[in-house]
């Protein structure tokens, strides 16, 4: 095992390209940097759009071209993270990536198998991370080829660190359950959010107090969850007086199937996941990898 002083060291000096350099890509660099892992210099991101490149140039220093194969010749790690639908059409003109090189994965659906046959490289990391890891806070559950060194998989827990926690699994298939609870969870949340402020707005209060009570509600209850340590099953019941308000308001969410909507909601992104990696690609956004 390495120490983590030995990684930080490793990382700083590592030539970093990142193919696609969309939303989870910046927070990858702005993390990487915030926490003087990596050197701007060492970093490369390579996308169809040159204003996008420029904006990240002036924005964190860093190198961009609109040439995939020229941004991953000298790169020992490459990191993918085009939209799904591009990554047949990216793979094919990609040559070049190092024999050496370590490919971290942050496409939705796309497989380790897929991935190394389409770049005809055997080191690859699967990964899914989510949008809070743009503020550090995020969650990523992570995978590796067995051809990935032990080196290069500290490598890619020092990456996926940098967006938050990361969970890494032997099980690949655990990727793709965890597209739909904590990659798209978020979503959840954002929704739920909003139609606990839209209850708020309907039943009178201005929105922005609406906002506060709900954003602190939410925040104070998972910080609650966390430091309880308890069933959420448990926390539920201590709030919920016989006859009471909350217990009128869970009767009506469990006659409404709030459980069953949420359960089918997530098998279906599920399944979403799995269709993507056996998808074709087909009309093709030339921004996509900037949204």
């Amino acid at each position: 095992m390495f120490r983590e002083q030995e990684i930080e060291t490793i990382m700083l000096n590592k030539r970093i390209t990142f193919i696609g350099p969309g939303v989870m890509a910046e927070a990858m660099i702005a993390g990487l940097l915030h926490k003087q892992l990596a050197k701007p210099e060492n970093i490369a991101a390579s996308g169809p759009r040159e204003e996008r490149g420029a904006e990240l140039q002036k924005k964190y220093g860093i190198k961009f071209t609109t040439d995939n194969s020229s941004a991953v010749a000298q790169a020992e790690v490459v990191v993918l993270s085009v939209k799904p639908q591009r990554l047949s059409e990216v793979m094919k003109g990609l040559k070049g990536i190092r024999s050496d090189a370590l490919v971290l994965s942050i496409i939705a659906g796309a497989n380790i198998k897929k991935i190394g046959a389409g770049l005809k490289h055997k080191a690859v990391v699967r990964s899914m991370p989510n949008t809070p890891g743009q503020i550090g806070e995020g969650i990523t559950v992570w995978t590796a080829s067995k051809e990935v060194a032990d080196e290069q998989r500290e490598t890619a827990r020092t990456l996926l660190g940098a967006l938050g926690e990361e969970v890494f699994v032997e099980d690949e298939s655990y990727l793709d359950m965890a597209t739909a609870l904590s990659g798209s969870g978020p979503a959840y949340v954002f929704l739920f959010t909003e139609a606990l402020i839209d209850a708020g707005v309907h039943m009178g209060f201005p929105r922005r107090i609406a906002e506060q009570l709900v954003l602190q509600t939410i925040k104070g209850s998972a910080s609650f969850y966390l430091q309880a340590g308890r069933h959420p099953a448990t926390l539920r019941n201590q709030v919920t007086s016989p006859g009471g308000t909350s217990a009128e308001a869970l009767y009506y969410l469990e006659k409404a199937g709030f459980r069953t909507a949420i359960s089918r909601a997530v098998w279906a992104a599920y399944q979403r996941s799995l269709e993507l990696g056996k998808e074709q690609p087909g009309h093709i956004d030339p921004h996509d990898d900037e949204k």
